[in-house]
Order: C-alpha cells, then structure tokens, then sequence
C-alpha cells in the first residue's frame, strides 16, 4: 500500500433488480427506487439507486482489491448524477495517504451521464506476518 497506488476499476451493470433489491435490502422503501410512474411523476426518468446501495458498493470495490480482512473506518461520500437502469457504473480509486496498516482511498464512480458518486475510505489492512498470521491475532 502506497500513495498513488491505483485500485483495478470494477464495472458494475446498473439493472433495474440492482436498484430495486438494493432498495429493498437495504429497507429504503421510497417509491422513486421501485416504481417507474412514481418516480417520473417526481421528475425523473426512472427509478435510480439509493445511496446505500452506493455505500454497499463502494465497501465491495474497497475489499476487492485489499481483501476480506480489510476494515472499513470511514466512508464519506456524495451523490451526484444518479445511476439509472440501462447504465453503467465504473468505480475508480487511489490510495491519497497512508498511515501504518491504514489507508485513505479517493474514490469515484462514474456513468454514463457524470460521476454518480465522490468521496474517500479510510481502510485498515492488517498486516500479515510469516506463518500466516496477522500481527493482531490469529489468521
């Protein structure tokens, strides 16, 4: 882990189950992330994700590339042009400072309309000693 590091993108298909089981996973039962006519009654096109979702999917881009024992301290992020069913999401990030065993990445994801999401993850990575164990406990 080190500043500047990229991360390997990770492309993620926006389909209409995505959002609305996303929404109903995560218990946002507001009608603009299920209901088509109701969300184009509200101004918009279609149905789009709900920011949990996004969450969701941020922390999977994060454990993907530092694997299933990386802790997440912190998620910060914004919304921007929403995903909507038919796009298709590209998450991005790089490793901005690091500090030990824990590291802050800048990420973004972006479709085809601007970046749907912005923000920074603070990670903890625990550090992995001969004998294949990590230096806090047991592998």
């Amino acid at each position: 882990m080190r500043v500047g590091d990229e991360l390997a993108e990770l492309t993620i298909p926006v389909t209409r189950t995505l959002i609305v089981s996303g929404a109903i996973a995560s218990r946002d039962y507001q009608d603009v992330h299920h209901d088509s006519v109701i969300a184009q009654e509200r101004g918009s096109p279609d149905i789009f994700m709900n920011i949990l979702t996004t969450n969701g999917l941020v922390g999977r881009f994060i454990t993907d590339h530092f694997g299933s024992g990386a802790i997440l301290r912190k998620v910060a992020i914004r919304l921007g042009a929403p995903n909507y069913p038919g796009d298709t999401m590209v998450l991005s990030g790089s490793v901005e400072k690091v500090d030990g065993d824990t590291a802050t990445v800048k990420v973004v994801g972006a479709n085809g309309i601007g970046k749907h999401v912005t923000g920074t993850v603070t990670v903890t990575v625990p550090v992995t000693v001969p004998g294949g164990t990590s230096a806090g406990g047991a592998a």
